[in-house]
């Protein structure tokens, strides 16, 4: 009599094929950025709005939901937790500061530019969470992509180290948070104002204005202020 062979066995799932077309825009995307930042500022004023606009019309095009962009009403109410531990976390690297001496005020703290740089925060936290790491999740495994698009942030920052550590950091611990809670504007605010106390807390002579790329070695101190002195508050 012949028999069924009962033995167990399991199918291979095969592996998705990587997307061509998101390695491409992965690799094109960054080296793209990359070379404004170390563009002069002449071209970088030319170039840059049309480099930063291409990733918007890129996502645009797929075209993504309110949720999927961190756009949802339901991911900002459950992620606001999350900007008052951040007004913690900045109280108290200022009274640290303080205590240390390296405290000082911002270079330019006018309105139109700290409402400026947390515009650009913003776009910055866009960029990361809808544009790099959806393509990395695709080519990669879901953790693997998040410490991926941090590095990749980091070294936007280059070569300005300070701000290669902190957004390293920053950059794995915003995708973990905007993974998460899919709330675009609660991450890219509290970089905005994380950004604000790294600038006040470590000295210019460290972090030359936040400036990178290029504009990281035009810094130029100024004679005689806190930044160059070292002169405790």
């Amino acid at each position: 009599m012949a028999t069924i062979d009962s033995t167990p066995y399991t199918l291979a799932v095969p592996r998705p094929a990587i997307s061509t077309r998101d390695l491409a825009e992965l690799i094109l995307g960054f080296a793209a950025i990359m070379t404004i930042l170390w563009l002069p500022t002449h071209q970088q004023l030319i170039f840059g709005p049309i480099v930063l606009l291409i990733p918007l019309l890129l996502v645009l095009l797929r075209p993504p939901s309110r949720y999927e962009l961190g756009l949802s009403w339901r991911g900002f109410i459950d992620s606001l937790w999350i900007l008052p531990a951040a007004v913690g976390l900045a109280i108290l690297g200022i009274v640290l500061a303080r205590v240390a001496g390296t405290y000082h005020p911002l270079y330019n703290g006018d309105l139109t530019h700290v409402g400026g740089y947390v515009l650009w925060t913003l776009y910055q936290q866009f960029l990361l969470q809808d544009y790099f790491t959806p393509r990395l999740t695709r080519i990669l495994s879901s953790d693997v992509a998040v410490l991926v698009a941090g590095i990749l942030f980091a070294a936007a920052h280059l070569p300005n180290i300070p701000l290669v550590i902190a957004t390293l950091l920053w950059g794995v611990v915003s995708c973990a948070l905007f993974r998460r809670y899919r709330s675009l504007l609660i991450v890219g605010l509290v970089q905005g104002l994380l950004g604000l106390c790294f600038a006040v807390c470590i000295p210019d002579a460290m972090h030359h204005h936040m400036r990178v790329g290029l504009g990281y070695w035009h810094y130029h101190p100024v004679q005689g202020s806190f930044q160059a002195s070292g002169a405790r508050n």
